[in-house]
């Protein structure tokens, strides 16, 4: 994966960051970070870290979604979590240098705000706030890896795919979602076969309006009805504890340096260029 850094220097204001862990560090512990960010874009299917790569540098999402994919020994691959801005790609590099045992991929496109593992390690060393901020973060993390194992195990397929879609939904800005049967395949590791069959179980219950080649349009209320217990519960719990944990924004600026990202594509391993985050 290769950076391509803009010269362009842009300042945001603290109030528009949009990721959770950043507004809510005091703007001295933020100033640790923040001379030492790019600020990048990423699209669909872009691969941020591989399996076996060493977990650097350190991603905090503005908008998109990014899946864990844990890859199994037979080439199938299974969700085990999903990432938005709430969260931090890579920060478990707090621990020192080390391997990833997922491979995060773009599922919905966004914007990040990326740091290198050595600079974050560094700034996490100093500051009790960005230590805080982490691990809250990695009890959420855990937390969602627990239910999703429990409900892959227990739960119906229409309700678990209900769950992914709303969990897309909670980091796509209205009700039309960017995602494809291939996506959600993986997502919920079935075949597209099933996926087809339970869309359209999800069409007849009215959850789904409309479906077209590459998006997906939900009504949320009905699709909350059909998802399983494990998405109301998963999500009271890590609201709680970022509501109790983490400290609300306070105003501050904050420089972010734009760019591009070249990632993989996950396909045949070509690169491919994801657009300059400028919005």
């Amino acid at each position: 994966m290769r950076i391509r850094p803009h010269e362009d220097i842009v300042t945001v204001p603290r109030t528009a960051i949009g990721n959770r862990l950043l507004a809510a560090l005091p703007p001295a512990d933020l100033g640790l970070l923040t001379p030492h960010f790019q600020k990048v874009s990423f699209e669909p299917d872009a691969v941020l870290v591989r399996s076996g790569d060493e977990l650097d540098p350190v991603y905090f999402p503005h908008s998109g979604a990014i899946a864990f994919m844990l890859d199994m020994p037979d080439g199938q691959t299974a969700a085990t979590t999903l990432m938005g801005r709430e969260g931090a790609l890579a920060s478990f590099s707090v621990l020192g240098p080390s391997l990833s045992s997922v491979t995060a991929v773009a599922r919905i496109a966004g914007t990040a705000s990326l740091i290198s593992a050595a600079k974050f390690r560094a700034a996490y060393a100093q500051s009790a706030a960005i230590r805080n901020v982490v691990q809250v973060h990695a009890r959420a993390v855990l937390l969602q890896l627990q239910h999703v194992a429990a409900c892959n195990a227990l739960h119906r397929v229409d309700g678990r795919m209900a769950r992914w879609l709303l969990q897309l939904h909670d980091r796509v800005p209205d009700d039309l979602l960017p995602v494809t049967q291939e996506v959600l395949a993986q997502l919920v590791g079935v075949r597209r076969t099933t996926v087809t069959l339970t869309m359209s179980k999800l069409r007849e219950a009215g959850a789904i309006p409309s479906e077209r080649r590459g998006f997906v349009e939900i009504h949320r209320a009905r699709l909350e009805r059909i998802a399983c217990d494990c998405y109301k519960l998963m999500q009271r719990k890590i609201d709680r504890m970022y509501c109790q944990e983490l400290a609300p924004p306070q105003s501050a600026d904050t420089p972010f340096r734009e760019s591009t990202i070249a990632a993989s594509d996950g396909a045949g391993g070509e690169s491919k260029a994801v657009s300059r985050a400028g919005r």
